[in-house]
């Protein structure tokens, strides 16, 4: 069966949310049941692209960090992480940054891991993951006036049993693991 492809016709934002505007989209199809043309609005989340870091010491042990997230209304145990800034000249410019800042790390070895579309359905961001080696402590981290985060070092051994007992949730956090599982078997 071949399918065809919404065309979108417009454009609108209807909420400007600081880290993301809301689109809602007209778009038209052609149907393949012979049943002419079809029009929806979509939804669409626009924001920048991420990025999320699993640093790794030489003691092969992970560099976490908990903290409250409000959208659960609850703390979660993550990689460090952020948003891919204008002025950033890449993603790996930011993977950098943010894992000085929420860390305090800085890392001789990047490896990237693989890029991921958050939720395509409604979002147009990218999530780019990176794997940081021969990495060391050279500040304590800088917080945004939001953000408090505990370290934490947690063996990578310990990571599949922090994510099937729920320790570990953060859906692409989760994705970043599979990424290096990849990578290893490689």
């Amino acid at each position: 069966m071949y399918m065809r492809p919404w065309k979108r016709i417009s454009s609108e934002k209807i909420a400007d949310c600081r880290v993301f505007t809301v689109h809602k989209q007209l778009a038209t199809k052609s149907c393949t049941t012979g049943e002419g043309e079809r029009t929806h609005d979509f939804y669409v989340f626009h924001s920048g692209d991420w990025v999320n870091v699993i640093p790794i010491t030489e003691d092969n042990r992970v560099v976490l960090i908990e903290q409250y997230r409000h959208g659960t209304e609850n703390f979660t145990l993550e990689i460090p992480g952020g948003s891919v800034d204008m002025s950033d000249p890449d993603p790996l410019f930011a993977a950098e940054r943010e894992l000085l800042e929420e860390t305090g790390y800085q890392a001789d070895e990047w490896t990237p891991l693989g890029t991921t579309h958050p939720n395509p359905a409604i979002q147009s961001n990218r999530c780019h993951t990176y794997l940081a080696r021969n990495i060391r402590q050279v500040r304590t981290p800088v917080f945004n006036t939001t953000e408090e985060i505990a370290i934490r070092l947690v063996p990578v051994v310990e990571i599949p049993e922090l994510i099937k007992t729920g320790v570990i949730t953060h859906a692409l956090v989760m994705v970043a693991f599979y990424w290096l599982d990849i990578h290893k078997g490689q």
